[in-house]
């Protein structure tokens, strides 16, 4: 059900034209240089945590929110912006913008529920095989130098 409604929200973006879209995410890294990665209830595969920047809010803000909501981590200063993207995919006016974040604690362990099913640190040489092609390519710009894309 939740796919479903996934979907329906994609549709109505699509539909306003006049719409203007931003998300946030976060590479958060561990002292291992490991990554979190989440899995969604309404989407398969596995990929950073986040989120959309909500109406009079910063992106600064929105990005400790999203990663506190999903994750239970607390990010410390400083992270740093890596990139903004394009994600046309989603919607023809989506931006993601794309934060690294090394300093951080685990204030609380989020419990599975419909929005993330897990979230779990991986070694940049055994990620998942369902990693989702957009962190799989950011991930393979920050760590592996490959070349960097516009696009999400």
């Amino acid at each position: 059900m939740l796919m479903r409604l996934g979907s329906l929200l994609a549709e109505r973006l699509k539909a306003r034209r006049d719409l203007v879209t931003l998300g946030v995410q976060g590479v958060i890294v561990d002292d291992a240089r490991r990554v979190l990665l989440i899995r969604h209830g309404y989407r398969p595969g596995w990929h950073f945590p986040g989120g959309g920047v909500e109406r009079h809010e910063g992106v600064e803000t929105a990005l400790k929110r999203e990663i506190d909501e999903e994750t239970g981590i607390i990010l410390s200063e400083p992270f740093t912006l890596y990139g903004i993207y394009a994600n046309f995919d989603f919607y023809p006016r989506d931006h993601v913008l794309l934060f690294i974040a090394s300093q951080w604690r685990q204030a609380r362990v989020i419990k599975p529920n419909a929005e993330i099913v897990e979230a779990k640190f991986f070694s940049l040489d055994v990620l998942p095989d369902n990693l989702a092609a957009a962190p799989r390519r950011r991930i393979g710009e920050i760590f592996g130098g490959a070349a960097k894309s516009l696009d999400w």
